[in-house]
């Protein structure tokens, strides 16, 4: 038998910080409503693929009767979506998403220590070696590290992939075969059209439209893709707050709201970006504002846990409670306002609306969006099966699972494309990306568009093609 070395030896219990919460794991009693609200179940059939299956992984973990490194707590810790339909249907109310994200981030630690399981004896019920290769530590190291935390660099990048796309490299990599040869056919198919001016906040303000009292001052949380790639929708987001009496402020200093880095496994990363946006909010005037605005459904469920990610922080928590006080979804904030109707102009489209997972189940949001899609004139609402059921993006999963994402993708396109809609609603970055891929591949064109796009078309009285 080939020596074992001590990295070899199975990681028994979690460890250090970011262990998930026991009280939490225990609150489950294992009644298995959760499992046909779960999206790689109902793929599966498998038990362990269901909210109760991990929690049952995550509890041997916690007891020493799994390994932290056994292959299968491993895999099921990224097969799963993390879109929290199964908090919505719990009647326990089990917060699994807080306990998913620790177990993924003593998965992530011990992988970049090095562990590796090689030399194990055969009965060792550990089937996946663990250590993180150096290319996916390289590429984590510059993504988590470096882009996402420095919105220059993030503007900068965003630029290089406009040029990519506007002087023919795109068109010529693809027929080439270049991006095939590289192994990044479907991630770069991701890339959406990047056309728009960036929206790079330094303390701008927006005042509420001409003719229009001014009666509220509002902040608008510009982030990283959203503030670049979909620019766009922040431009469509101003306008219609402007259009109801708000003063807008994009206050400068603020970046990526952390959420990839805390679903990804990196809670340190996540809670660096949390106290940035903080501090950003404060220097701009947090008292003043009415509500902070988020217009992105993942940033916007992360923005209002920023408590809960700072609870052991004494020096920032009382500062985060403070600031999540303030978090707003547009289309929440919209809902509770009494909304100018007068100034919307007929639309007559026919429209369906995909529910982006942490707008739905994170955040209970589902109602509005629908109430504000039913006040534009002559739009038709069609309501497509499974419309809450995760489309496969979540975050980078499409990335990292593309398989069950490209599965999930494909169902959700199907049911939107039954309905006959000309074009699919929505509210979040990725399920729009996910969303126009999945088209794409199915050879429709069907437009994606955010809500607050329709309805800025309406108050405009114009479609944009």
């Amino acid at each position: 038998m080939s020596e074992i070395k001590l990295t070899d030896i199975p990681i028994i219990g979690f460890s250090g910080a970011d262990v998930p919460d026991s009280g939490v794991i225990n609150t489950c009693v294992h009644c298995g409503l959760c499992l046909p609200a779960c999206p790689t179940y109902r793929i599966t059939g498998s038990e362990l693929s269901s909210p109760r299956g991990r929690i049952y992984l995550m509890k041997g973990v916690s007891e020493g009767r799994v390994s932290l490194d056994d292959g299968v707590f491993v895999d099921q810790m990224s097969q799963c979506l993390n879109c929290r339909a199964c908090e919505a249907v719990c009647p326990s109310g089990v917060q699994y998403g807080g306990i998913l994200e620790a177990s993924r981030a003593q998965i992530q630690r011990i992988r970049d220590s090095g562990h590796e399981m090689t030399n194990l004896p055969p009965t060792t019920q550990v089937r996946t070696a663990i250590k993180t290769p150096i290319g996916e530590r390289l590429i984590r190291r510059f993504v988590f590290g470096a882009l996402f935390k420095n919105m220059g660099l993030f503007r900068a990048f965003s630029r290089g992939m406009k040029i990519y796309q506007k002087i023919g490299l795109q068109t010529f990599a693809r027929k080439t075969g270049l991006i095939k040869l590289f192994g990044m056919a479907e991630s770069e198919a991701m890339l959406p059209a990047i056309s728009k001016q960036f929206t790079v906040p330094t303390g701008q303000v927006f005042a509420a439209s001409a003719g229009i009292k001014a009666t509220r001052r509002v902040a608008l949380m510009p982030g990283c893709i959203m503030s670049t790639v979909f620019a766009h929708v922040h431009d469509a987001t101003i306008r219609v707050l402007q259009k109801n009496g708000c003063d807008v402020v994009l206050p400068g200093g603020q970046g990526c709201c952390g959420a990839l880095h805390t679903h990804g496994g990196d809670m340190d990363g996540g809670r660096e970006l949390a106290r940035k946006n903080i501090a950003a909010m404060e220097a701009a005037g947090l008292d003043n504002f009415e509500a902070i605005i988020i217009n992105a459904a993942g940033c916007g469920s992360t923005l209002k846990e920023y408590a809960h990610m700072l609870r052991d922080d004494p020096a920032w928590h009382a500062r985060a409670e403070k600031f999540v006080a303030k978090v707003r979804d547009i289309h929440e904030f919209l809902a509770a306002i009494v909304l100018n109707t007068a100034d919307l102009k007929p639309l007559p489209l026919v429209v369906t609306y995909q529910e982006p997972c942490h707008m739905a189940h994170a955040q209970r949001i589902t109602t509005q969006p629908r109430k504000l899609l039913k006040s534009i004139p002559l739009l038709k609402l069609i309501e497509m099966q499974e419309s809450a059921m995760c489309c496969g993006s979540a975050g980078i999963y499409n990335l990292t699972e593309p398989e069950m994402a490209g599965q999930l993708g494909s169902r959700k396109v199907s049911n939107a494309l039954a309905t006959g809609a000309s074009v699919i609603a929505t509210g979040n970055p990725g399920c729009a990306m996910q969303l126009a891929n999945e088209l794409r591949k199915a050879g429709k064109h069907v437009q994606v568009k955010y809500v607050v796009e329709l309805l800025d078309e309406s108050y405009r009285g114009q479609t944009d093609a």
